[in-house]
């Protein structure tokens, strides 16, 4: 219904009463017509007047509804996905937090425009995590997340409560701008105690790491092994020379892959986890994979959307023992070109679980580790098949941004040790080429058959940013071929390949990837951007994500099943929405956290390096000072006040400019820095130039 609300409201700016839209709808139910209403307003889709009449948000000419992101000196901004920030004064909050997503009135401030919160349409944060200390004898919660300048009247305690212990909190009424009323919900463990800080992190972000009484029951009574019954229906492929590839810590292991090869074609075969088999809907282990979204990486530490039974057990493709699995078997020429495909439920039995690292050794040194014998002929065949697959992709539009990314090391202590680059070689890239090719072959089934679906999409970026990041280059003295430059895919691949060659290439990639939408899921096929493919989805990864689980599902009702009737496509046309953006927003979070845990991560490592000098090169230039990022992706801030000289942020030049115009520091520059401070407590990291170089 939401839907035929917001496509006759879409075709006036005049707001409309419950009886208009209840009569041109004829919708009988006018209860349930104002519920839907009601929902539409809270999502901030669509705004109700004081006369309590309806109309598109888009219509609203002074109002926005965005999420409220609060500065640590008590402004906000309000976040809008398709144009600027609105700055939001602290007195203008009316008790909004970060976090909320709030309805905002836009008001002309000599001349500039800011915002008045107006309402709060959903408070995003309900539980917090804090740190206990007590005053006398009552315990009071000093919440970790500095952007909420909140205090919290609790209303109950355990007994065991002492100093120190993390606990999380989850709100309640709303005593004023600045108070609130909670209760604890669970001790998460003492300050002091290996991996609480991460643990805090996911609690925050509402990762969930204990599984119910329920979901161990149902856990309970799967079998841990393929029995007669579960073979029924499937294709055997337990005699076919199937492994797979991972990393050298992988326990939940998703794809196996196998190769043959004829005259003028390569038979790829990628055979995944029928995770679906065991995880049905209407279980409790299938509402918690629900609820989770996706299994989340923290530093070292994996919270999983599943189970270990059957993250690690009967679904993960272990060597050596049969396993069900979707299987999608494609003929690809060599163009890359596929020929022809099938997809059906199998039983493999994986011959080997083989590493990374050996099977780079095998396609870059031609170096066969021991037990890799046999199957070093197939790997160089699936090598050989990777190229072709990885020269269509580039010439459909591929973007490669080859973004680095930090791997945190820990000690047993949950102590950061190290922090180094995750490289990718050959086998990964391998790895990636096949999984995308059998993405967009279940996708593109699908889509052919015009049934409802979950697509992983990836918008074209707005023409605005790109024009932003265009001019940054100028600004930059970065002299490229822009003439002609546009928003496709293969516009942004000629953009990356003028630049590989400057030695800022790697922070203006990281720039390009910030100006780019995100990829999400979503039922509207508006086709993935970024890997220049109409047709995409998720389908090789249902152990730690469960829209991957979803098209499974849709893979066995709508192809092995045959139920295509009317009644399953209006289900899905309906569940499948609310899949896909729960997903979504599952996923931020566990980006976010990982993002958070990282630069936890990182500053408890360098508060070991206080006092020690590196080389690095400035990413961002802001008012206050600038951010330097050294070789192992570490970034820490130099502040303006520890420069030596009076320096003043030039926004034309994006640059720190001294004021006798002698010196600058801009985006790219290689300076040379020394720690001053490093706090884990506060993820922060502070530096000072040492050597101005040529500045």
């Amino acid at each position: 219904m939401k839907d035929e609300i917001i496509k006759y409201l879409d075709g006036s700016d005049k707001a409309k009463t419950l009886r208009e839209i209840s009569a041109y709808l004829r919708v009988m139910d006018v209860d349930k017509l104002k519920g839907e209403l009601d929902d539409l307003v809270s999502k901030g889709i669509i705004h109700e007047t004081k006369k309590q009449k309806y109309l598109l948000m888009k219509y609203c000419k002074s109002l926005r509804v965005g999420a409220i992101d609060v500065a640590k000196n008590g402004y906000a901004f309000l976040v809008l996905d398709n144009a600027e920030d609105i700055f939001i004064s602290k007195d203008n909050l009316n008790g909004a937090i970060n976090g909320d997503l709030a309805l905002v009135d836009l008001y002309n401030n000599r001349g500039k425009i800011e915002g008045k919160v107006l309402k709060i349409l959903d408070r995003k944060i309900k539980r917090l995590v804090g740190e206990i200390y007590f005053e006398g004898n009552l315990p009071t919660v000093i919440l970790d997340d500095k952007k909420l300048d909140i205090k919290i009247n609790l209303e109950n305690h355990f007994n065991n409560l002492v100093d120190g212990h993390k606990v999380l909190v989850e709100l309640k009424e709303q005593v004023d701008d600045k108070i609130f009323n909670g209760v604890i919900v669970k001790i998460i463990g003492h300050k002091n105690d290996p991996d609480i800080d991460i643990l805090s992190i996911a609690y925050k972000y509402d990762i969930e790491l204990e599984f119910s009484e329920e979901v161990k029951k149902e856990v309970a009574v799967i079998p841990d092994k393929v029995s007669d019954k579960d073979k029924v229906g499937r294709v055997d492929l337990t005699d076919s020379e199937i492994f797979t590839i991972d990393g050298d810590d992988t326990k939940d292991i998703d794809d196996a892959i196998n190769i043959q090869k004829g005259n003028d074609y390569y038979l790829l075969g990628v055979h995944i986890a029928d995770v679906t088999y065991y995880v049905r809907p209407g279980t409790a282990l299938y509402n918690a994979a629900y609820e989770r979204g996706t299994s989340s990486y923290l530093a070292d530490k994996v919270l999983p959307m599943l189970p270990h039974e059957l993250s690690n057990g009967i679904c993960s493709l272990n060597p050596n023992v049969e396993r069900l699995a979707i299987s999608c078997v494609m003929k690809i020429d060599n163009n890359g070109e596929l020929l022809e495909y099938d997809i059906f439920p199998s039983i493999i039995k994986s011959r080997k679980q083989m590493t990374y690292k050996c099977v780079n050794q095998i396609l870059e040194k031609n170096n066969v580790p021991d037990g890799y014998e046999e199957f070093a002929e197939s790997l160089k065949l699936m090598n050989e098949l990777a190229h072709i697959l990885r020269k269509r992709k580039i010439k459909k539009g591929y973007i490669e941004f080859d973004i680095p990314e930090a791997k945190i090391i820990q000690d047993e202590s949950g102590k950061c040790i190290d922090i180094v680059k995750r490289e990718q070689h050959e086998g990964e890239k391998l790895i990636e080429d096949f999984m995308i090719a059998a993405n967009e072959c279940v996708a593109t089934h699908i889509y052919n058959m015009d049934l409802p679906f979950i697509y992983r999409v990836h918008g074209v970026p707005k023409e605005e940013k790109v024009t932003d990041f265009l001019n940054l280059l100028k600004i930059l003295n970065i002299n490229i071929n822009t003439k002609g430059i546009g928003t496709s895919s293969k516009d942004m691949q000629k953009v990356l390949n003028e630049l590989k060659d400057y030695p800022e290439a790697s922070v203006l990639s990281s720039l390009l990837l910030r100006s780019m939408q995100k990829a999400i899921y979503s039922t509207d096929n508006i086709g993935h951007f970024g890997l220049g493919l109409q047709n995409y989805t998720h389908f090789t990864s249902p152990i730690r994500r469960f829209p991957d689980t979803t098209v499974h599902g849709l893979l066995r009702t709508y192809l092995f099943n045959k139920e295509i009737d009317s009644q399953t496509i209006d289900y899905y046309q309906t569940y499948l929405k609310g899949v896909a953006e729960h997903s979504s927003e599952r996923e931020q979070a566990a980006v976010d956290a990982e993002r958070e845990v990282t630069d936890m991560k990182m500053a408890e490592y360098m508060e070991s390096h206080i006092g020690e000098e590196f080389e690095g090169i400035i990413t961002t230039v802001t008012s206050f000072g600038f951010f330097v990022e050294l070789p192992n992706l570490v970034e820490g801030l130099v502040h303006i006040s520890s420069l030596d000289g009076y320096y003043t942020y030039v926004p034309d030049m994006l640059a720190l400019v001294s004021s006798s115009n002698k010196s600058s520091y801009r985006i790219g520059d290689k300076v040379k820095i020394k720690v001053v401070n490093a706090s884990k407590d506060t993820a922060m990291i502070d530096f000072e130039v040492i050597d101005n170089g040529d500045n």
